[in-house]
């Protein structure tokens, strides 16, 4: 075999990469990002609560019930971050760098997702609504703060649920080529 036509094999036999998908429409692209600062104000809330700032609950109150000072303080931040950090991980359906997953298992793990924060947002307004959860905080003032500070996390559901669409939409059948 002469070296030409050894070329001509190894090209021909080697697998053609698979076509790209579309870059993710701006409006995803925004969508994924409001995600992450939806969950920064209710964040900077429970940071405020674990630093020892008057957030409307009593000294007894966050002692007794949210163990601050104490372990409630490591809690209370650790789920701030954790919060924020799920909150960016919609970044990855709008970014082409890098895909931890193959876009058939990224697009199911969304979509459990947002189907799970949906189930949360509306526990969460169940929550909200009891009598206990409102006769903790102190004040009228304090209970329309508190809640300015957790309402943006209303919108996560149905911005997740916006975003995953999009990615799924940009990646139907390419599930196994990536």
């Amino acid at each position: 075999m002469s070296r030409a036509s050894m070329y001509v094999m190894t090209t021909a036999t080697s697998p053609v990469p698979a076509a790209a998908p579309a870059p993710a429409p701006i409006w995803a692209r925004r969508a994924a990002h409001a995600i992450a600062l939806c969950a920064v104000p209710s964040g900077l809330w429970r940071i405020a609560m674990a630093s020892g700032v008057y957030v409307g609950y009593s000294d007894q109150v966050l002692r007794n019930i949210y163990d601050i000072p104490g372990w409630g303080i490591a809690y209370v931040i650790g789920l701030s971050v954790l919060a924020e950090l799920a909150a960016l991980l919609p970044l990855l359906l709008v970014s082409d760098r890098w895909q931890p997953l193959r876009p058939r298992a990224l697009a199911a793990l969304a979509w459990t997702a947002s189907a799970v924060l949906v189930l949360v947002a509306l526990w969460q307004l169940v929550v909200a609504l009891t009598i206990e959860s409102q006769t903790y905080l102190s004040s009228g003032t304090t209970q329309m703060i508190c809640g300015a500070a957790f309402a943006p996390l209303f919108a996560i559901p149905a911005l997740m649920t916006a975003v995953t669409w999009s990615y799924a939409k940009r990646h139907r059948g390419r599930g196994q080529a990536a």
